[in-house]
């Protein structure tokens, strides 16, 4: 479980589970490592993330609202260095409307890294 930033207009202490403490997680199976930033904006910590855990395939939210947007989401890419980058948390509602083609492109350009955009029901494998 890592540490994640959110900010909102609800007061989390009305939910039921920890106070409503956004998280993120690093999860190891078999001999791969996958991170999985939640709903989060950028922060420093993600590079420790990075070296430690050397996650291949990064989850990272874009939609801009209460997360990072892709400003932001492309930095995080710097800072934790995977093979595979899958953006996140965007589209559902018109406030998070973002472009992930804008996000591939952006990425692309600053880091080796591959972008792996899906749609609903789609999936990867290792």
């Amino acid at each position: 479980m890592t540490h994640a930033l959110h900010s909102s207009s609800i007061d989390a202490s009305c939910f039921s589970f920890d106070g409503g403490s956004p998280a993120g997680f690093v999860i190891d199976i078999g001999g791969h490592s996958i991170y999985h930033a939640g709903d989060t904006g950028v922060f420093g910590d993600m590079q420790l993330i990075g070296e430690l855990y050397e996650p291949e395939i990064a989850l990272l939210p874009i939609g801009g609202r209460f997360t990072m947007g892709i400003k932001e989401a492309v930095k995080a890419v710097e800072l934790i260095e995977p093979q595979i980058v899958v953006p996140m948390h965007y589209n559902t509602f018109d406030v998070i409307r973002q472009d992930p083609e804008e996000f591939r492109k952006a990425v692309e350009s600053k880091v080796d890294t591959k972008v792996v955009i899906l749609e609903p029901g789609e999936f990867i494998e290792l």
